[in-house]
């Protein structure tokens, strides 16, 4: 049985996660008017795996008999003037979620909660990945950004990605 504060946690990031779903399709948007295509999937594809997050917690609850409480999603407010804006608010987001999860992590914890820590392993690596990802689209924009042609070469390449749904099974 799940404790409470593990509980409420969880169900907190749930919210958190549909949210930076929200957030990712601002960004996707904001790419949509730009003409980068390829940018535009980058986040639409993001936008995909935040909702899976949400949902693999969600059904972590559910298969612990835990109440699901959905609140609100709050309107994304990054403000998007330039190209770099929304990979710079992007890494922001992805380091203020990795601190969400830990959070988590550290309350399983403390509460002894072997199975909601090796649920959470998966997450721990994910943001991980994540991070280096907004963090690698950054330089790769910094070195190329500024040139159309490199611009345009990047945007292809992220024209390319494509939708994996998660790897961990409850």
């Amino acid at each position: 049985m799940l404790k409470e504060q593990v509980s409420q946690l969880i169900n907190d990031q749930i919210n958190k996660e549909f949210y930076s779903a929200y957030l990712y399709l601002q960004f996707s948007n904001f790419y949509v008017e730009q003409g980068l295509a390829g940018f535009a999937n980058w986040y639409k594809v993001q936008a995909q795996e935040e909702r899976d997050h949400a949902m693999l917690m969600l059904q972590y609850l559910q298969n612990n008999d835990v109440p699901v409480t959905l609140e609100a999603i709050a309107k994304p407010d990054a403000r998007l003037k330039s190209n770099m804006d929304p990979l710079e608010a992007g890494l922001a987001h992805e380091q203020y979620v990795t601190s969400l999860i830990h959070t988590i992590y550290e309350a399983a914890y403390a509460d002894r909660d072997f199975r909601t820590m090796q649920f959470l392993d998966w997450f721990v690596k994910e943001q991980g990945e994540e991070e280096t990802n907004a963090s690698d689209l950054i330089k790769k924009m910094q070195l190329f950004g500024s040139d159309p042609k490199g611009l345009y070469m990047l945007d292809q390449e992220l024209a390319g990605r494509t939708y994996a749904a998660p790897s961990l099974t409850l």
